[in-house]
C-alpha cells in the first residue's frame, strides 16, 4: 500500500465532475471501510477503495488518476454492495478510469490494452469473441505464447469458437457504444 502525498495541489474541480459524470454524491462518503472490507482484490491496490473515495472527497485527482486501484478494480460490485450510503462505488471507479483513460494516466497499460481489445470485441460482435481476444491481446501485449499450454485443454471441450458468432442485434450494440462516446464528449 502507498503512502500518500498530500503535497499535490487540491482539484475542487475534480470532485465535481466524477460526481456529475457517476451521478453519486461522493461527500456522503463516511469513510465506514466497507468497501474495502467487502473488496476482494483490495491486496493488490495501491490505495484501498475507501482512500480512492477519500481522495476525490479532498480533490486529489492527479493521485487518484494515476493510482492502480482504479485499473485493477474488477467493477464486481462487492463496495456497491456493503456501502451504506447507497454509494455505486464501482461506478465512481468506473469514472475514474474513464478520466483517466481522458487526460491519457493509464498506471496500468495492460489492464487498459485488455479492456479496449474486450470492449472492441463487444462492439464489433455484440458479445465476445474469445480468441480474438486472446490473440489481439497476447500479440499487442508481446505476451506472445502465454497461456498457449492451456489450449489443447480448453478446445476439446467446444468452449471456444473459432469463428466470431455475432447476435442478432449487434447494431444496437454498437449505438450503444456510440451514444456512450457522444456523452462523454458531451461533458468534456
Amino acid at each position: 500500500m502507498a503512502l500518500i502525498n498530500l503535497t499535490t495541489s487540491t482539484d475542487e474541480n475534480f470532485v465535481n465532475q466524477v460526481e456529475t459524470l457517476s451521478g453519486q454524491k461522493i461527500s456522503e462518503c463516511y469513510q465506514c471501510g466497507k468497501c474495502t472490507a467487502g473488496c476482494p482484490f483490495s491486496f493488490a491496490f495501491d490505495y484501498p477503495v475507501s482512500q480512492i473515495m477519500r481522495l476525490i472527497q479532498i480533490g486529489q485527482k492527479e493521485i487518484v488518476l494515476n493510482s492502480k486501484a482504479i485499473w485493477l478494480c474488477a467493477t464486481c460490485e462487492a463496495c456497491t454492495t456493503r456501502c451504506p450510503c447507497q454509494i455505486d462505488v464501482a461506478n465512481v471507479m468506473d469514472i475514474c478510469r474513464i478520466i483517466a483513460r481522458k487526460e491519457n494516466k493509464v498506471k496500468e497499460k495492460d489492464v487498459k490494452l485488455f479492456y479496449d481489445i474486450f470492449l472492441e470485441s463487444v462492439k464489433k460482435h455484440g458479445r465476445i469473441f474469445e480468441i480474438e481476444i486472446l490473440m489481439k491481446y497476447n500479440l499487442k501485449s508481446g505476451k506472445l505464447l502465454t497461456d498457449a499450454d492451456l489450449g489443447p485443454k480448453i478446445l476439446p471441450k467446444g468452449k471456444l469458437n473459432f469463428f466470431p458468432v455475432n447476435i442478432k442485434g449487434k447494431d444496437s450494440v454498437e449505438k450503444i457504444f456510440t451514444r456512450f462516446v457522444e456523452g462523454i464528449k458531451n461533458n468534456e
